[in-house]
């Protein structure tokens, strides 16, 4: 397990469902995420919710093209892809190479950008991915930040199954997942979330880090099993 500096104390907890790090979702992925208990249960569903959304729609989105929906004042570099299925949300910018594989979700005012990848993911209200970023089956939460170069690496090498390491080991079945940042997440400069990784609500994770396992809200994770509280 992760561990802390002998001068610091450890008041903060580990959190592992959705409901404990996303709290500000829209109303239309409310539902889906009230329902799972665990935020990996939603990442097999995300193809079905955007189908969904797609086949209803959503007041004030436009069909920019066939299965890509778009809200109010998206602005999409040129040199941008998108490949279907995606939902992408009012005020939300794309910049120049952004490169969205399907099966993506995204929400109001968000930046998804330079030449960073997307796929079968979520990003929550406010996410800012600016520059050179790689995020697979994760979900990001409301106004969550990931740093140049940040990479949520979402494949063993060995090609098992995701095992989540928290208070206890959490067998998902799901062989893809990358990570969950929650709500006010901040990632440094060239972080890599490996498989799994769970960061806590208003926790930062200093650059150049390797995270692995769960780390709770409102803390600094200063090395692989270093972390200390943030207050």
């Amino acid at each position: 397990m992760m561990l802390l500096r002998k001068e610091d104390t450890f008041v903060n907890k580990l959190n592992i469902k959705t409901k404990e790090l996303f709290e500000n979702v829209p109303s239309y992925l409310k539902p889906y995420f009230d329902e799972a208990q665990y935020p990996w249960e939603i990442l097999p569903k995300i193809k079905e919710i955007t189908a969904k959304l797609l086949q209803t729609g959503l007041e004030g989105y436009t069909l920019l093209e066939e299965g890509v929906l778009v809200g109010k004042d998206v602005k999409i570099a040129k040199t941008a892809t998108i490949i279907p299925p995606a939902i992408i949300g009012n005020g939300t910018e794309i910049r120049p190479g952004a490169f969205i594989r399907g099966n993506v979700i995204v929400g109001d005012n968000c930046v998804l950008g330079n030449s960073s990848e997307f796929k079968n993911c979520i990003l929550l209200e406010k996410v800012q991915c600016p520059h050179y970023n790689y995020i697979g089956d994760s979900i990001l939460g409301y106004h969550a930040h990931t740093g140049a170069g940040t990479v949520c690496s979402n494949l063993k090498s060995d090609g098992k199954n995701i095992v989540i390491h928290g208070d206890k080991e959490y067998e998902t079945g799901l062989r893809k997942i990358g990570a969950f940042v929650g709500d006010y997440g901040d990632c440094g400069c060239n972080a890599v979330l490996n498989p799994g990784t769970i960061i806590g609500k208003h926790t930062q994770v200093y650059p150049l880090t390797r995270a692995r396992g769960v780390y709770p809200e409102n803390s600094i994770v200063k090395d692989t099993k270093v972390f200390v509280d943030k207050y």
